[in-house]
């Protein structure tokens, strides 16, 4: 029983060198990202979804292809900008593609004015930050992320307008203006059959909520029937894969789809390459999601929605789905609406866009911990408005639900020390006979009221708890680029001045020093390293999570100091 407690410190050190190389894969060197010679050109066929009644090629009942309207040559540069308080994109005008989605909120990097103030005084260059807004859809090759969309006509019907469809648009640029609540971008298509369609989408004020609607006319001479479709095109970033110890911890980065069966499922990229996804489902949502972004488009929640992948050539991955097919008669209109989120994952906001939208913050097995602990945190952040003091609060929350636990254990604890005088001695009497020793020790454990494993609980309880605040504040972007006091103006990266790790260490060796030392020497020499090995790896983690365990260590040393001087006091 001696060992357990020796154990369970053993695997919480592998749990934190764990974590560490997790967060090492994320925020760590990358390797330089090979640059594409020329972009991929999406194969028409390819890249649309297929239907059951639905072909690319549009041929009427006769086998003569349908008449649509010709292509006008466009040029690269044919694109309109939009620019909203939070957001800032591109439309291309072949097929309303939305690309080049800037977050204006989210810079790259933050500009640390008090670190490189500090770096200043002790005689260090200010640190270059990228300023530039974080970049969620992108156009270029190597980084493609584009949210499509269009109709399918059924087959025998005039082709409608897809996303390689050329569209006419009325202004080169969109910007809301101060007082204006939303922004309306229409784009507009007419084929030589009579069907035409208007392409809107509407822009909210300090909303990253785009809708939109697509209204079909039809003045074809006959009924006219189709579908809706909005997909997400995606290339995978080449990051560093890193130990395949860590792979699994690392944050999602893929594909996600929300039905009404199966819920919240993921549907990486391999898996897009296996087999392609074909499921029917009353409402959901298909989306790529990455670290503390989420990009998803929403289909009505009334209709049975159709949700499909595809792995493309040039390694270009597609998820999306598709609507029930609606006729429109001849000389009617009809209009298919959708919504696309493209923004920050930011959990009270997602929960009013979607169902279930909120689960793409992903805290893992614990998620049963950690969504507790973030509802906490967003609360104690009401009052204080500052995230620093929103993890103090929540670590004296925890230590307070524990102080039963802890109270009981640290009293086990000034006991053994008190005894552990009598325990070397007894140890030195029966060095050759081990049973007698343990026989001799447990009916001293018992005559003391010493309990052996009372000082491993808190230990095994810390062990999730600590996990689960390692996924919380490296997956909620309302951590990224936190600001706490002074010098630390990001909880979610290392302290850039290594000042909290090394008081967790030094806290971490006074604590040490209230406990009982094991009474085998290896032991005790091994533990005797741990403040220093625990120290190195907390210099690497995110100032957040070294902050709560200074907190919880600093709580630690005052109860049980408090209860081996009244231990010691009854003596």
């Amino acid at each position: 029983m001696e060992n357990i407690r020796f154990i369970l410190v053993i695997a919480f050190a592998m749990i934190v060198l764990l974590l560490w190389q997790a967060w090492q894969m994320d925020y760590g060197p990358k390797p330089a990202i090979a640059q594409v010679e020329s972009p991929a050109v999406a194969d028409v066929k390819e890249d649309l979804p297929a239907t059951s009644n639905t072909t690319t090629a549009q041929v009427q009942t006769d086998g003569q292809p349908v008449a649509t309207a010709p292509l006008a040559a466009v040029s690269a540069t044919d694109i309109i900008t939009v620019k909203t308080d939070v957001i800032a994109l591109e439309i291309d005008m072949q097929g309303g593609t939305i690309q080049n989605l800037d977050l204006l909120s989210y810079p790259v990097e933050k500009d640390n004015t008090v670190v490189n103030a500090m770096r200043k005084l002790v005689g260090l260059e200010a640190a270059e930050k990228n300023r530039q807004p974080v970049r969620l859809f992108n156009s270029s090759p190597e980084k493609m992320f584009i949210a499509q969309s269009g109709l399918i006509a059924a087959s025998g019907n005039a082709a409608a307008p897809d996303h390689h469809t050329i569209y006419a648009h009325q202004a080169s640029s969109y910007a809301l203006a101060d007082g204006q609540d939303s922004l309306t971008v229409p784009l507009t298509w007419t084929d030589n059959n009579g069907l035409a369609m208007t392409k809107t989408f509407v822009f909210k004020r300090g909303s990253y909520e785009i809708t939109l609607n697509q209204n079909i006319k039809n003045n074809t001479g006959k009924d006219w029937s189709g579908r809706q479709y909005s997909q997400l095109l995606r290339t995978p970033f080449n990051e560093n894969t890193g130990n395949m110890l860590t792979a699994g911890m690392r944050a999602y980065d893929g594909g996600v789809v929300y039905t009404e069966k199966d819920k919240y499922k993921k549907i990486n990229f391999d898996d897009m390459v296996d087999d392609n996804l074909d499921v029917a489902s009353q409402g959901g949502w298909a989306a790529m999601i990455q670290h503390y972004f989420a990009s998803a488009w929403i289909p009505p929640a009334e209709s049975e929605n159709h949700f499909y992948t595809k792995h493309l050539k040039d390694e270009r991955y597609v998820i999306g789905s598709y609507s029930p097919p609606v006729t429109v008669a001849n000389n009617t209109e009809a209009q298919f609406v959708s919504r696309l989120f493209s923004g920050p994952k930011i959990q009270p906001v997602m929960e009013k866009v979607a169902p279930g939208l909120e689960l793409t913050v992903d805290y893992s097995v614990l998620t049963f911990i950690g969504k507790p602990i973030y509802w906490l945190l967003n609360k104690i952040h009401s009052f204080t408005n500052n995230w620093g003091f929103a993890i103090i609060g929540v670590t004296m929350c925890i230590k307070l639900l524990m102080f039963p636990l802890t109270q009981a254990s640290f009293i086990s604890m000034a006991r053994m020390r008190k005894i552990q005088p009598r325990l070397k001695e007894l140890q030195e009497r029966f060095a050759d006979d081990r049973p007698r020793f343990n026989k001799e020790m447990m009916d001293m454990y018992k005559k003391e009221k010493v309990n052996p494993l009372g000082g491993c609980l808190p230990i095994l309880f810390q062990i999730p708890v600590f996990m689960s605040l390692y996924w919380v504040l490296s997956e909620t972007v309302e951590f990224r680029q936190a600001p706490f006091l002074l010098w630390i103006q990001d909880l979610s990266a290392m302290d850039p001045f290594l000042v909290l790790p090394v008081v967790m260490g030094i806290s971490m060796k006074i604590q040490q020093g209230l406990n009982p030392p094991p009474i085998d020497p290896v032991q005790a020499k091994i533990l005797k390293m741990f403040p220093l090995v625990f120290t190195i790896f907390f210099l690497f983690f995110p100032a957040g999570l070294v902050l709560y365990w200074v907190v919880n260590n600093t709580l630690s040393i005052l109860q049980q100091t408090y209860i081996t001087k009244k231990i010691n006091a009854q003596a």
